[in-house]
């Protein structure tokens, strides 16, 4: 599982049900501030078309699992304790949080689109959604913002010597970011600016650090609670606004997709996660199927509850991550073809892949073979989302 998705949100708007929806794991939940006070990691999963059948074979994955040709791959979720305003000022869980959060990849905000909780987490009405997305960016761009500002003073003072260059110095003091030399200096110079910090305003440095959070920490709304009227009523309001361009919205219930799975669990209906219908196999108690009917018509709307779909938007278009099978091109019939499937980052070679498996496949690299079309392909060959890939080493 080499990826991990931050989830992210202010207290009491439904964050630990939706990690519970989406790992099954058991977390508390409930209405008050700081339910969830230490990190929660568990596994979530993101949906694949698996390439068994194209080849005769049926897959018995080494890690997830497969459901009527989908293929459920793992990823790490991790429940992130501590959004209040002034989190990076140290308030509420400050440190804390964002320490936990410099682990995550991408991070799902998960909001509250009802309006019915404030900043703090308590009960309100009418409270704008607009202002918890622009708070939490708010406490990203400061966290950032002292980090960069450290980097310039690094820089001024001499630190890697007088002729140090600034992108140099920045990458060290963000290295924790993931972001190097190259792309700092891109940063720099796609917003106009010299590479000289004594040229910048305190707006260029502002806009400096914003820029590098969105590309090291992209952020994907789950708008929580769509399957109630005020959160559709707020939907269109702030998803038209043109100040949220640079954001990916996807309609949640999780609340609908955690009665799902605990009924498949229970086995009073049959559903797969992210499918947008499910099917009553029990009879059940006349509320509880008026429930079930509800949570059908939201889901048949919608296209699923989007718990499914706002991790696999996380990874597979935020991200631009790909899925790659390890395979052979003359599989044994013994269940072993295509136990595996990894997520990767896009742009990957075939050389990547051989080290993604294990140092030593990578060090011995010769070839690789494209198992669909059977020909032969080189270390710099970039892979495609769903390629399966033999390769052959000396190790």
């Amino acid at each position: 599982m080499s990826y991990k998705i931050g989830l992210v949100g202010k207290p009491s708007v439904g964050k630990s049900t939706f990690f519970n929806a989406a790992t099954m794991n058991d977390v508390p939940e409930g209405a008050y501030p700081f339910t969830t006070i230490d990190p929660s990691v568990g596994e979530a999963y993101v949906r694949v078309e698996c390439a068994a059948p194209e080849f005769g074979h049926t897959c018995t994955p080494n890690h997830g699992y497969c459901d009527d040709g989908v293929r459920f791959v793992p990823t790490k979720l991790v429940d992130v304790a501590g959004l209040v305003p002034g989190a990076h000022e140290g308030k509420g869980l400050g440190n804390q949080f964002l320490s936990d959060l410099n682990e995550a990849d991408v991070l799902i905000h998960v909001v509250d689109f009802t309006g019915e909780t404030d900043l703090e987490g308590e009960p309100t009405t009418d409270h704008d959604p607009r202002e918890d997305i622009d708070f939490l960016e708010n406490e990203l761009d400061m966290w950032y913002l002292d980090v960069f500002e450290k980097g310039i003073e690094r820089h001024q003072t001499g630190y890697n010597g007088a002729d140090g260059d600034i992108e140099a110095d920045l990458a060290e003091q963000l290295s924790a970011f993931g972001i190097g030399e190259d792309e700092i200096k891109q940063v720099i110079l796609a917003e106009e600016l010299e590479l000289d910090p004594d040229t910048w305003d305190e707006a260029d440095r502002q806009a400096l650090a914003r820029e590098i959070r969105m590309r090291t920490k992209p952020i994907v709304i789950a708008a929580n609670k769509m399957d109630t009227e005020a959160a559709q009523d707020n939907w269109g309001a702030v998803t038209s606004d043109p100040d949220y361009e640079h954001l990916t919205f996807v309609p949640v219930s999780a609340h609908a997709e955690k009665a799902l799975k605990n009924g498949d669990e229970q086995g009073v209906l049959d559903y797969r996660p992210g499918d947008e219908d499910f099917e009553v196999t029990a009879d059940l108690p006349e509320a509880k199927a008026a429930g079930l009917e509800e949570i059908r018509e939201f889901v048949g709307a919608y296209g699923g509850t989007g718990v499914q779909d706002v991790i696999e938007t996380a990874l597979f278009e935020v991200l631009d991550a790909i899925a790659v099978f390890p395979g052979a091109r003359k599989p044994q019939d013994d269940g072993t073809f295509l136990q595996d499937c990894f997520v990767l980052p896009d742009g990957s070679t075939a050389e990547d892949f051989a080290y993604f498996l294990h140092t030593d496949i990578g060090e011995g690299f010769l070839h690789a073979h494209d198992v669909r079309s059977e020909r032969q392909v080189g270390a710099e060959t970039e892979l495609d989302h769903r390629d399966v890939l033999e390769i052959t080493t000396t190790n």
